[in-house]
């Protein structure tokens, strides 16, 4: 991510954190994105029982009325607010203790122990580390390993 984008999504995480917290909301993720060339700022929320329609358009209400006044992306980009799905990103370290017990998938960025995909049964934090049960054995994955971790629907 440039530098550019890395500072958008951090301005707009910090007023959408401002927003969810007026709201009773928990902001899941923030991502600033360019596909078949536009531009969209999307943000994902949720709370205890799952984020509502309602919920949605009142997110984009206030956090669209303090985007136009803080005005912090120079080009012209849709905002996007949903919630992040049974599937949904496992990025703070709050995800990892509260979702403990719940079947996840965790890729590194760099082969751990031969393998870069692990999937299995979140067991949360340790000593900095995310704690992943694969095929019976406890797999302990530095943080910044970490490319992207989420839940899996268990069928």
């Amino acid at each position: 991510m440039s530098q550019g984008k890395k500072r958008i999504v951090e301005i707009c995480s910090g007023l959408a954190e401002d927003v969810a917290a007026r709201q009773g909301v928990e902001v899941v993720d923030v991502e600033y994105v360019k596909e078949r060339g536009e531009y969209f700022l999307r943000i994902f929320i949720d709370k205890p029982g799952g984020v509502t329609l309602d919920d949605c358009q009142a997110f984009s209400e206030e956090i669209g009325d303090l985007l136009d006044e803080v005005d912090p992306i120079p080009q012209s980009y849709s905002l996007e607010i949903s919630s992040p799905g049974v599937e949904r990103p496992l990025k703070k370290e709050r995800d990892f203790e509260r979702f403990a017990g719940r079947l996840a998938a965790v890729k590194t960025y760099a082969p751990l122990d031969g393998r870069r995909n692990f999937k299995g049964i979140l067991r949360g934090l340790q000593d900095g580390s995310v704690v992943i049960e694969v095929d019976g054995r406890q797999v302990a994955i530095p943080r910044e390993a970490i490319a992207k971790a989420h839940l899996v629907m268990e069928m």
